[in-house]
C-alpha cells in the first residue's frame, strides 16, 4: 500500500473517531459513572464492535443495508432502544456510597456487552465501512491484503480513541469525591445516552 495514502486514511479515521456519536457518549457516560477502571473493558468493547461492523462490510451487509429499508430500520431501533435502556439505567444509578455491592468480573462484562452492542449495531457504521475504506485501497494493488490492513488501523486507533475518551471521564469522577455531584453526573451521562438513541431512532438510509 502506498505510505502517503495510509497516513491520509490515519488522519482521516482520526478525525472522524475524535468526533462525538452515539459510541463515544455511551464510553463518556459509561466512564463517569464506572471511574478510569471502566477504560479497557470498554475500549475492549469499542474494539470487537468495530471490528464486527467492518467485517459485516467487508462480507456484503453493507450493501444489504444500504438497499433494504427494512433491515436497517430493525437495527436501527434495536440500537436506539438500547441506548435509551442505557441511559435509563445510569439516570436511575445511585451514587457509589448509596450502590449495592457490585462485583468487578459482572461490571467488567456489562461495560464490554454495552459497547459492544452499542458499536456493533449501528447501521449507519456497516454501511459506511462500505464506502470509507475502498476510499484508500490503490487500485494498482491487490484489494484484500490492503482492505485488512486498513482494518486493523481502523481497529487501532478506535480502540486508542475510545479508551483515552474513557480514562479521562473517568479520572474527572474519580476527582469528585462528592456524591450528589456524581448523582447528577450519572444523571446527566443518562440523558446523553438517551438523547443519542432518540437522534439513532431518526437517522435516514443513505439513498
Amino acid at each position: 500500500m502506498n505510505p502517503e495514502m495510509w497516513a491520509a486514511f490515519v488522519i482521516a479515521s482520526t478525525i472522524l473517531l475524535v468526533i462525538p456519536g452515539p459510541t463515544i457518549i455511551l464510553v463518556i457516560s459509561q466512564a463517569i459513572a464506572h471511574g478510569r477502571k471502566a477504560a479497557i473493558p470498554i475500549a475492549a468493547g469499542v474494539t470487537l464492535g468495530d471490528f464486527t461492523a467492518i467485517t459485516c462490510s467487508l462480507l456484503g451487509l453493507g450493501t444489504i443495508l444500504a438497499a433494504s429499508a427494512a433491515l436497517f430500520s430493525l437495527l436501527k431501533w434495536i440500537g436506539a432502544v438500547y441506548l435509551i435502556y442505557l441511559g435509563i439505567k445510569l439516570w436511575r444509578t445511585r451514587s457509589e456510597a448509596d450502590e449495592i455491592p457490585f462485583t468487578i468480573g459482572n461490571e467488567n462484562r456489562s461495560l464490554f456487552k454495552s459497547a459492544f452492542v452499542v458499536t456493533a449495531l449501528n447501521p449507519k457504521s456497516i454501511a459506511f465501512f462500505v464506502a470509507f475504506l475502498p476510499q484508500f485501497v490503490d487500485s494498482r494493488g491487490q484489494a484484500v491484503p490492503q482492505l485488512l490492513l486498513l482494518g486493523a488501523t481502523f481497529l487501532f486507533l478506535a480502540a486508542v480513541n475510545a479508551m483515552l475518551y474513557a480514562f479521562f471521564a473517568g479520572q474527572l469522577r474519580d476527582m469528585m469525591q462528592n456524591s450528589r455531584v456524581r448523582r447528577w453526573f450519572n444523571r446527566l451521562g443518562g440523558s446523553a445516552l438517551i438523547g443519542a438513541g432518540i437522534v439513532t431512532a431518526t437517522i435516514k438510509r443513505s439513498s
